[in-house]
C-alpha cells in the first residue's frame, strides 16, 4: 500500500470556532471567526492534543489579537497568520510533550468583520 503512512493522519477541530478581535484603526472593533483544524501526524495523538487544547487555543487567540486589520483581511496576511499559528502550536506541543505532534494548522473557515 503506497498510502499506508498517510492513513495514520488525524484531525482535531477546535470547538467552538475561535472568535477574537484584531487591531483596527477604526472606532468600531473588528473581529475574526475561524474554524481551526490541527492535522496530526498520527491518530494516537488525538487525546494528548485534546488535553492541551486550551493552551493551544489561547496561543491562537493571542496571535490573532495582535495582528493588524490589513493582515487579517488579505490573503497573504491570512497565510502568514496561519503559519505563525502552526509554528506556535508545534512549539507549545514540543515543550509540553517533547514531540512535534502536528503536521499543520488549517483554517477551514475564515470570516472577518
Amino acid at each position: 500500500m503506497a498510502f499506508a503512512e498517510e492513513d495514520a493522519f488525524a484531525y482535531f477541530g477546535f470547538e467552538p470556532d475561535i472568535i477574537t478581535n484584531y487591531i483596527t484603526t477604526k472606532k468600531k472593533p473588528g473581529y475574526v471567526r475561524i474554524t481551526v483544524e490541527l492535522m496530526l501526524n498520527d491518530a494516537s495523538y488525538l487525546e494528548v492534543v485534546e488535553h492541551h487544547s486550551p493552551l493551544l487555543r489561547d496561543a491562537i487567540v493571542d496571535i490573532l489579537g495582535k495582528e493588524p486589520e490589513e493582515k487579517i483581511k488579505s490573503l497573504t496576511g491570512r497565510e502568514e497568520v496561519r503559519k505563525l499559528c502552526a509554528e506556535k502550536v508545534k512549539s507549545l506541543l514540543r515543550k509540553e510533550t517533547g514531540q512535534e505532534l502536528i503536521r499543520d494548522v488549517l483554517f477551514t473557515n475564515y470570516l472577518y468583520h
